[in-house]
């Protein structure tokens, strides 16, 4: 867990965002028991409803998964999950919009995936 929350942000969504990078890079495996509320609570001084909002919403999409007086678990579908709905929002995001500047300025596509070769090799 990282020590630092960001005040621009909403701290639950932080707090689901550190997990979700924890399950992505493979520091948290599935089937792996994650910190309860009352942990992050407790690590971050905060109250443990907002800790509880972000895991709560982990549990929604499937990630982690609650086993009644044991604790949050990592699904086992938990990662794939995660990179495909990852990818979507990338793809939203960055490149959608990359895209769309593309052809403003008659970048063909053959030059585009190039400028994408160019930088991934620098």
């Amino acid at each position: 867990m990282k020590n630092l929350l960001d005040d621009n942000r909403p701290i639950f969504l932080q707090i689901k965002e550190q997990l979700e990078d924890s399950i992505i890079d493979g520091s948290i495996k599935p089937g792996e028991r994650v910190p309860s509320t009352n942990e992050f609570a407790a690590f971050y001084n905060i109250n443990p409803a907002t800790a509880a909002k972000g895991i709560n919403e982990l549990v929604a999409e499937e990630i982690l998964l609650k086993k009644r007086g044991v604790g949050m678990f990592v699904t086992e579908k938990a990662k794939e999950i995660l990179v495909e709905k990852r990818k979507k929002t990338f793809y939203e995001n960055y490149m959608l919009p990359l895209i769309s500047e593309a052809k403003k300025l008659e970048i063909s596509a053959d030059e585009l995936l190039e400028m994408i070769k160019r930088g991934n090799e620098e």
